[in-house]
């Protein structure tokens, strides 16, 4: 059930409209918990039960965790939680990578193998919600929130459906305490939700699905296309990325927004970041701040020796690649950022010890240099994650970096070029964010209009087929 598509609209009217007739809150928790759990059963119902099982079962165990008097108890209910959560997202995502790895090694070294092939469906949205799950009896264990009594609530928690199947990671102790208090009808509240999701439907419809139009084909064969349409179709996957994942966010803060609940903010114009650190800080924000505070910190951070630093950071954007996907490229993905996030130190203490050259980078030419940078870097790393194999992005890259002829784009150029300026546009007034002052000023009626003409461009702008969302499969 796309956010995009008819049936969610009158899904969300449905479930909008019952939500804030019913004078009840307890009635208005299990109306979203049914219409949640409807949302993900729509897709596939058995898998649905999955979920609601594995957080029955972390529902009592955070409950025994806070009962429990030694420490040694503590830790095995942990555990359990620990073992259950990633046991099944290893099953479901990983069991099959590992062991056609396992069956190459062998091969490789001349030995014979025969492994099975697991016959399984990748649950939509499990990495986000095993994320989720883990915060919540992480954080009861190391008494940074108690146990939560109420069963819908915590089932609320994990199956709301606007962050259920692509985020954002939701923290437990952010959430929670929402399902308690009893919501009241706000229209800037409702008006605010209206603005993000329309912003996010826009940068779906109208600029990430268009752009696929030019990256996919390019993707699927690169050897076959010539080094400007490598680069063309690079740029258009980085645009689309981003307008496709934020756009996601977007439509799911704006949903939350308009049943009274709200969601953290996942993306800052992270392609504005003069550092690739900086841009961690300003992508996929629920993810990055989830493994520094639960896998990076945890590891040592940056306390010890530098090198101790690095390992960690290595460690930690290795599984952030292993995150995304369980194939080769994805691991390769994370081990590059990690590098980068390294390499980005290493020259930050260069140019401390240097002043004028700091001073230098500082300056308005040296800010856009860097963003540059980064922004290339990033669109670079993107070839890798994008491509169907690893040697297939390497090879992409080859083509990109020595010049050679191929095909050129199969589609006319205007509208790609438009929307980049649309893109760049955009990034430009919210960086100034005077836009929030001029919105906030107009009349009810203008408001209203401009809402519905981004509406119908998104609807007329958008391609005949529509597409999934990229990180749907994550």
């Amino acid at each position: 059930m796309l956010f995009c598509s008819k049936q969610f609209f009158l899904f969300f009217a449905a479930v909008f409209v019952l939500h804030w007739t019913m004078p009840w809150h307890r009635l208005r928790v299990v109306l979203l918990v049914a219409a949640s759990f409807y949302f993900y059963a729509s897709w596939n119902k058995w898998l649905a039960l999955i979920i609601c099982a594995t957080t029955c079962m972390d529902y009592v165990v955070a409950l025994g965790i806070e009962r429990c008097r030694t420490p040694l108890h503590k830790k095995l209910l942990l555990g359990v939680s620990l073992a259950v959560n990633l046991g099944l997202l290893f099953y479901f995502k990983y069991a099959n990578f590992f062991l056609d790895s396992l069956r190459e090694a062998l091969e490789a070294a001349g030995a014979s193998a025969s492994l099975p092939v697991l016959q399984v469906i990748l649950p939509i949205g499990i990495s986000f919600y095993t994320f989720e799950a883990l915060n919540y009896t992480i954080d009861v264990y190391r008494g940074r929130m108690p146990a939560e009594r109420n069963i819908l609530h915590l089932m609320l928690f994990i199956l709301f459906f606007p962050h259920l199947v692509a985020g954002p990671i939701v923290r437990a102790k952010d959430f929670l305490p929402q399902v308690g208090r009893r919501k009241r009808r706000d229209w800037p509240r409702f008006h605010l939700g209206v603005q993000f999701f329309l912003r996010g439907l826009f940068k779906k419809l109208a600029i990430a699905d268009r752009l696929a139009l030019y990256a996919d084909p390019v993707f699927g064969d690169p050897g076959q296309f010539g080094t400007t349409s490598l680069w063309l179709a690079t740029l258009a996957y980085t645009l689309q990325a981003y307008c496709d994942f934020s756009g996601y966010s977007d439509m799911a803060i704006g949903a939350a927004h308009m049943l009274g609940y709200k969601l953290a903010q996942n993306f800052n114009l992270p392609l504005l970041s003069t550092s690739i650190s900086e841009f961690w800080r300003r992508w996929h924000i629920s993810l990055s701040s989830w493994l520094r505070d639960y896998v990076f910190i945890p590891l040592g951070g940056s306390r010890g020796a530098r090198w101790r630093t690095y390992c960690n950071l290595f460690i930690t954007f290795t599984l952030c690649g292993m995150w995304h996907g369980a194939t080769w490229s994805f691991v390769a993905f994370g081990v590059i950022h990690s590098l980068m996030l390294i390499g980005h130190h290493l020259f930050r203490d260069y140019c401390g010890r240097r002043p004028r050259l700091d001073a230098v980078l500082q300056t308005g030419t040296g800010t856009a240099l860097r963003i540059a940078l980064t922004f290339l870097c990033f669109a670079l790393s993107l070839v890798i994650f994008r491509t169907q194999t690893l040697a297939s992005g390497v090879t992409m890259l080859e083509r990109m970096f020595w010049p050679c002829d191929g095909k050129p784009i199969p589609l006319y150029m205007h509208g790609y070029w438009i929307t980049v300026v649309v893109v760049a546009l955009g990034h430009a007034l919210a960086a100034g964010e005077r836009w929030k002052d001029l919105v906030y000023r107009l009349p009810v009626p203008v408001r209203g209009l401009g809402y519905a003409t981004m509406f119908t461009l998104a609807i007329v702008l958008a391609p005949a087929a529509g597409r999934a969302f990229i990180y749907f499969q994550f």
